[in-house]
């Protein structure tokens, strides 16, 4: 599987004078509603204090990692102190010992495309295109009235199918309606031929610039697309309406909450998702504190009066533009300075060119916001760090600039990031997830500088740990158990897969909270329970980073989640 993200599914359009009118009905309510009133009421002493006692807390600071057995949260949802020695008469709440960590924070996910992909076909457990076709028959019959079959997760590595599925593959199970499918990297998928009609996709349909429209030999479309030619198929999809994207975004982070999550890093937010987001957050319906990416579109039509670095205390912040530069590894779409060691004929699918990128990236900084650039290849990473150094040499910008995924780097480039303090946002699970390919698809040399944390940790570059959900599991606790073991669920390989990459456990945690909070200029109000931060923390099953005989880290579960000193959800017994 690949570190990338999900290319974005149709989104209601909303024009700059309707997302001004959105956001000032819902900011004209913070000043009543602000902060986060959607958890459950929780018992407060005089004042509205709490003391969380009797825990085995644990946070990363800056001076490293800190122990305590109590959390003091003021009446503002904040922390006030650890291990006070007075409490001033708060109410004590005892943790039985549990561990007690930050909330944890994923640095790169898909909010809305989470909770949309939940009434969808999910395809990413199917270990063979027979099993998918069989869910995708299923799924059919169990949704008569929908007027597309819409699903997500196929993996024809894992399915060792040796190509990508066809339309005729769909057309045995689904003839008569269309369907579209979406690889598990989000960067290719496949039509029927009911979807390919509707749309009016032939043979003659040209092959847009930086993708691939899959062809027979006789030059007709096969049904698989991949990179920017999917979007032939995505924007002629059924359009969700503000309703359905405010009860996306109220299902994903259900789920969020549920595995420990108190924020994220939302890769790629639309004008209209973004209107949705301050409603939420106005009305105070929002428990996990969104950083939005503006994607490059919602940019364009929203410009600088989207920034903003806190909304309704913190839950919302907007100072970034998601950009891209190139495909998925598993599509053979990252742009690569070689051809692919499997795909000799292929260097991969560059989005942009090296002068449009620079330019764009050259507005967003004059702008005001950080850049976030979506970069899978090694040729891809070079392009964008090209970019950041033109760009900041002629702007200058005092954010931290980002490259998401930074999953292939030429061994001459890492250096790069560190010079010009440029955060590698990178995705643990992915290493895990993509073993069964990555080498294949780059070689044994090239493989030195690919999922290279240890290698960039030593050289002093932050990395900021994160999912890429819903193309991974959104559960934390897998991110910390690949970041440490360089393993999967069932410990394999035995020893890690290039074990000399690891993170240490403290590292792996810091990356999943007062670094992730680093990267989206948070860190002064989360990512660690220290006095004046807000008080988002976790009671937890047991010691993620050295859990019992037994047990592995990604079997941790979240008991209790809470933000801003409210709790957002109870999930078992302390």
């Amino acid at each position: 599987m690949c570190q990338v993200c999900c290319r974005r599914s149709p989104q209601p359009r909303i024009s700059r004078a309707q997302f001004l009118k959105l956001v000032g009905l819902a900011t004209a309510g913070m000043a009543v509603t602000a902060g986060c009133s959607g958890g459950e009421p929780t018992p407060t002493g005089p004042g509205g204090r709490l003391l969380i006692d009797n825990v085995r807390g644990l946070t990363m600071t800056s001076d490293g990692p800190l122990e305590f057995s109590s959390l003091l949260v003021e009446a503002d949802g904040r922390v006030g102190g650890l291990d006070v020695g007075n409490a001033g008469g708060a109410q004590r709440i005892d943790g039985r010992g549990r561990v007690l960590v930050p909330g944890l924070h994923d640095a790169h996910g898909h909010f809305g495309q989470l909770g949309a992909t939940l009434s969808q076909l999910d395809l990413s457990g199917t270990r063979s295109l027979d099993e998918a076709m069989r869910a995708l028959r299923d799924f059919a019959a169990q949704h008569p009235d929908r007027p597309w079959v819409l699903g997500r997760g196929w993996n024809d590595v894992v399915w060792g199918l040796g190509r990508l599925p066809t339309a005729a593959d769909l057309d045995a199970v689904v003839p008569d309606r269309p369907v579209w499918l979406v690889r598990v990297d989000g960067h290719a998928g496949v039509a029927n031929t009911a979807a390919l009609r509707q749309i009016g996709i032939t043979r003659d349909t040209p092959t847009p610039p930086g993708g691939n429209v899959v062809r027979g030999p006789d030059g007709t479309p096969t049904g698989a697309f991949v990179d920017a030619a999917t979007d032939l198929v995505e924007g002629h999809l059924p359009k969700p309406t503000t309703e359905d994207l405010k009860q996306n975004f109220l299902a994903a982070q259900r789920k969020l909450n549920e595995v420990g999550l108190t924020s994220v890093s939302d890769a790629g937010t639309s004008a209209a998702e973004l209107a949705v987001l301050h409603q939420l957050a106005a009305s105070g319906e929002l428990t996990i504190r969104t950083n939005s990416f503006l994607s490059y579109d919602a940019y364009r039509e929203l410009g600088a009066q989207a920034r903003g670095d806190s909304f309704a205390d913190d839950m919302l912040r907007v100072r970034t533009v998601k950009l891209y530069i190139d495909g998925a590894l598993g599509s053979h779409g990252a742009a690569m300075l070689q051809p692919y060691s499997d795909d000799p004929g292929n260097a991969g699918l560059p989005q942009l060119d090296a002068t449009e990128l620079r330019n764009r990236v050259t507005q967003v900084m004059r702008d005001g916001f950080q850049v976030a650039t979506h970069a899978i290849g090694d040729a891809g990473n070079r392009m964008v760090l090209d970019a950041y150094e033109a760009a900041l040499a002629e702007v200058g910008s005092d954010l931290r600039h980002r490259v998401e995924h930074a999953q292939v780097l030429s061994l001459e480039d890492i250096p790069r990031l560190r010079a010009h303090g440029i955060i590698a946002s990178m995705q643990p699970v992915h290493a895990t997830d993509d073993m069964n390919m990555a080498e294949d698809r780059v070689g044994p040399e090239r493989i030195a500088g690919a999922y290279a944390w240890r290698t960039l940790l030593d050289q002093d570059i932050t990395i900021a740990s994160g999912s890429d959900f819903p193309v991974s599991s959104e559960n934390p606790f897998d991110g910390l158990h690949a970041a440490i073991t360089r393993t999967d669920r069932e410990g394999k390989p035995v020893g890690g897969w290039y074990p000399q990459q690891a993170m240490t456990p403290h590292e792996a945690l810091r990356s999943f909270t007062l670094d992730a909070a680093f990267a989206a200029h948070q860190e002064k109000v989360l990512g660690s329970l220290e006095p004046g931060k807000w008080a988002d923390f976790v009671l937890l099953d047991q010691d993620p980073l050295d859990p019992p005989p037994g047990r592995a880290r990604w079997q941790t579960r979240a008991l209790q989640t809470w933000v801003a000193g409210r709790r957002v959800g109870e999930y078992g017994d302390l």
